[in-house]
């Protein structure tokens, strides 16, 4: 019963409200492909950064000196990423990470003050100044050597009678654990910590100590870690009792290639055990060393 202008007016009215359903439907379709693309540009570079930063040996090597530009393109990534609601728990931790670091720095930091001053001029006339805290900046004391030098004080008891001869007392020293040693537990630890925590190889702190000023060489580095896990026993020993009187651990075993050991082959499989556990307030972790995972060896 339409006219014929009131059926084309009908018509249009539909293929307008088609054109928009189909535009809408563009534009979404859009963004997830855009959505797609910066994801799988993020795993490319989340893929650079996990296995080919941290390997010297990696065919793209090249990529360690890129470091700087490959977090520097994570983070314009992440500006631009839409958030969805089917956002992957990994990625909403990444973000999350992303956005809430650098929030100021830890109380626990040493802090300095510096005040910058009005001159006499500027300050003319006022009826008060006060100072506002404006900034604050991360600061890095760079490391350095240093030679403590040990005077022990003696004294000198001059004996009475002749018959008997003069006495001497000399003030105690600090017992160093590696008996005459050249260098302080500091500089011990700090090797030890550079090496199985940073994985700074020994050859590279040899060219870091010669940099600072004093040559310390590998093989000196290599005694005193040796050392120090006979040194260390004791208190490793009580670490482990330690961790036993927890309610529960946790433990891993994790393949390692140990060079000459008696009756092993290089090539052959070898095994590093860490444990984690003991009191909720004072967890620790260990690591030992054992040619064999068997069961005997958890035990």
């Amino acid at each position: 019963g339409l006219s014929a202008a009131e059926l084309r007016l009908m018509l249009a009215k539909m293929q307008q409200e088609f054109q928009t359903v189909v535009d809408k439907q563009k534009g979404e379709l859009n963004a997830a492909h855009r959505r797609i693309e910066l994801l799988e540009e993020m795993n490319r570079l989340l893929k650079t950064q996990k296995f080919s930063a941290s390997s010297e040996k990696s065919t793209f090597q090249l990529n360690l000196f890129d470091e700087a530009e490959l977090e520097t393109q994570l983070d314009e990534l992440f500006d631009v990423l839409p958030e969805t609601r089917e956002e992957g728990e990994e990625l909403t931790q990444q973000r999350k990470a992303r956005q809430t670091r650098q929030r100021g720095f830890s109380a626990n930091l040493v802090r300095e003050r510096i005040e910058h001053t009005l001159t006499e001029l500027e300050k003319a006339g006022a009826d008060k100044t006060f100072f506002t805290k404006v900034k604050e900046e991360l600061h890095y004391i760079p490391a350095q050597l240093k030679v403590l030098e040990h005077w022990q004080e003696k004294a000198v008891f001059t004996a009475n009678n002749g018959s008997q001869e003069d006495q001497m007392a000399a003030a105690q020293r600090p017992v160093h654990p590696f008996g005459k040693c050249s260098v302080t537990t500091a500089l011990i630890a700090h090797v030890i910590t550079d090496k199985y925590v940073y994985g700074m190889p020994l050859y590279r702190q040899e060219g870091k100590f010669k940099r600072l000023g004093q040559a310390i060489y590998r093989n000196n580095m290599a005694q005193w870690c040796m050392r120090f896990a006979d040194t260390a026993q004791p208190l490793l020993h009580l670490m482990r009792e330690v961790q036993n009187s927890g309610d529960y651990l946790q433990a891993d075993e994790t393949r390692l290639q140990v060079l000459k050991e008696d009756g092993k082959t290089a090539q052959s499989d070898k095994w590093m055990w860490v444990t984690r556990g003991g009191p909720s307030n004072q967890l620790s972790v260990l690591f030992e060393y054992d040619p064999s995972r068997a069961g005997s060896v958890a035990v």
